[in-house]
């Protein structure tokens, strides 16, 4: 069907309403330039709404670490309302602009205030979950609504075979689809950051609306639904230009509502939101200073000692010239390694250059790892630990300290499995020793033991032990080496004087209570990452 040509009209005359789907409209384009505009149209759309989907299973795995979950409930819940949506706007395929108009304005404004409305139901309600499938029904049930208008709408222009209009149409949708994919990760999320970013969709996601059916199709809607669409199209956008500038602060007091005391540094890093807390505390001299990565405490300053004397020194009873610490890019294990005046190289691999620059300019954090990164004996690699395991091929360590996150995520997973700790092992000297923090036995008992399960699977001799510290309970260590018999779980005759650990302290570090000690648990591996069920059954209650 090829557009009409608009003749002369008395002033105040109306143009005529759009019709049926068949009926002709008044175009301010031709219909060559008007096809390729709404084609333009369809291929921002597609890249918005890809953009939305992507921004949901972004914000999820930041708040929730569940990225496997996240992605799977976001696809699901909307691509079957992208079906539904589909379906229901067929009564309105009669009136395509300005149904069109009211579809993607809507879905413009829905899919960039979704990232703050469930920052908020985060934060201030914890209700998360529910509200972010609430969102991603709604959003796909408009992205599914939008297709089969601006498929009307190009039919509108020009009258098509319908098998060559869906082949048009589609190249054109899953070409968006592949811009947008491309913009979340490489564009958006480095010059904007996520809720900005989704904000700076949503308005070129409005913008599009307002100008193919406020301008482009404008002659085939009434006069009142002319100003209503340019009326919506331009709150629209103040409303977005608002929230954008409100966002730095809105995030910040989200942000604190999360965390028991005041923020004293918070980024977001190209892998993790990064957060310092500190706080005075009762009866004690030192404030008590906290790191978070993605919400996951790391360390507090009161009780840190506990944990990285007790990672460190038991493998350091024998050689130890070379050292390698996979994680800890906070410096504080590293502290503890340096006290040994005979370590002479250490590695220090942590994924996240981040972690390791605060850990280095921040004044409290490096008084606290007593300036550990700046030592020539260190040398700092801003490398994933399971591919720089993989790729390396240089001398062998005589420690090997892994003090990684735990394994509540595919990506962490996977430094938890028999294959890492293989990895791992082939870079251990002939009498090396190896210690992994191996998570709590008493709230993840499973994950624990699993943890030793893979050791032992990857071919190491283990010795399990576990302390006490406040900050995270009971929290378990598996150390390792290639001997034949388990390491002995002892302190060197030379080690420096320590305020937690001890050799009696380290005596009752290996007596485990019967009622953690779960039978049947099963070594993780890449395959079959068994410890990320465990994960999720365990801590239920604490």
């Amino acid at each position: 069907m090829t557009a009409t040509v608009e003749r002369p009209r008395r002033p105040g005359q109306e143009p005529p309403a759009e019709g049926g789907s068949g009926s002709p409209v008044d175009l301010v384009a031709s219909p060559v330039r008007a096809r390729r505009l709404v084609l333009l149209a369809v291929f921002v759309c597609a890249a918005c709404g890809l953009v939305y989907e992507l921004s949901l299973i972004t914000l999820g795995s930041y708040l929730t670490g569940g990225s496997i979950t996240q992605t799977s409930l976001v696809i699901g819940f909307v691509m079957a309302a992208m079906g539904a949506g589909a379906l229901a706007v067929k009564p309105l395929l009669r009136w395509p602009v300005a149904a069109f108009a009211a579809v993607e304005l809507t879905l413009g404004l829905l899919g960039a205030l979704s990232v703050p409305l469930l920052y908020a139901a985060f934060a201030w309600l914890n209700l998360y979950t529910p509200v972010m499938l609430l969102t991603a029904t709604l959003i796909g049930g408009l992205i599914g609504a939008e297709v089969p208008l601006l498929m009307a709408m190009v039919q509108r222009v020009r009258r098509q075979e319908a098998a060559g209009a869906v082949a048009d149409l589609s190249a054109v949708d899953y070409g968006g689809a592949l811009v947008g994919g491309l913009a979340f990760p490489f564009v958006l999320l480095p010059l904007f950051g996520l809720l900005q970013g989704a904000l700076v969709v949503g308005a070129l996601n409005v913008a599009t609306a307002g100008l193919l059916a406020g301008w482009l199709f404008r002659r085939s809607l009434s006069r009142p639904a002319r100003v209503a669409v340019a009326l919506v199209t331009v709150a629209g956008l103040l409303v977005l230009a608002g929230a954008a500038a409100y966002a730095g602060t809105f995030e910040v007091t989200a942000r604190q509502r999360l965390y028991r005391h005041p923020i004293v540094h918070a980024e977001r890093s190209a892998y993790q939101e990064i957060v310092l807390t500190s706080a005075p505390v009762d009866g004690w001299r030192d404030r008590d200073l906290r790191l978070y990565l993605d919400g996951d405490l790391q360390f507090s300053s009161l009780d840190e000692h506990r944990y990285h004397e007790s990672l460190v020194h038991p493998a350091m009873g024998g050689a130890r010239s070379r050292v390698l610490v996979l994680g800890g890019g906070d410096g504080l294990a590293l502290r503890e390694v340096l006290r040994y005046p005979d370590v002479e190289e250490v590695t220090l691999v942590d994924l996240d250059p981040a972690v390791v620059d605060l850990a280095r300019t921040h004044p409290v954090l490096s008084a606290r790892n007593q300036g550990a990164l700046e030592d020539p004996r260190v040398e700092v690699v801003a490398d994933d630990a399971f591919s720089w395991s993989r790729g390396y091929r240089g001398e062998p360590f005589d420690v090997v300290l892994v003090d990684l996150p735990d394994a509540d995520s595919t990506a962490t997973a996977k430094l938890y499995t028999v294959e890492f700790y293989g990895m791992v092992g082939r870079l251990l000297a002939g009498d090396g020793r190896m210690v992994v923090q191996a998570g709590s036995p008493f709230f993840a008992p499973s994950s624990y033991w699993s943890i030793r399960a893979a050791l032992t699977q990857a071919g190491l001799a283990t010795t399990p032990y576990h302390v006490d510290v406040p900050s995270f309970g009971d929290w378990g260590f598996v150390l390792a080496g290639p001997s034949p018999g388990p390491p002995p779980l002892a302190l060197a005759a030379d080690a420096p004087e320590l305020r937690f650990l001890t050799p009696e302290v380290l005596g009752a570090a290996t007596v485990f209570a019967p009622d953690r000690i779960p039978r049947d648990v099963e070594a993780s591996t890449l395959l079959d990452p068994v410890i990320l069920e465990y994960q999720r059954r365990e801590w239920i209650g604490y």
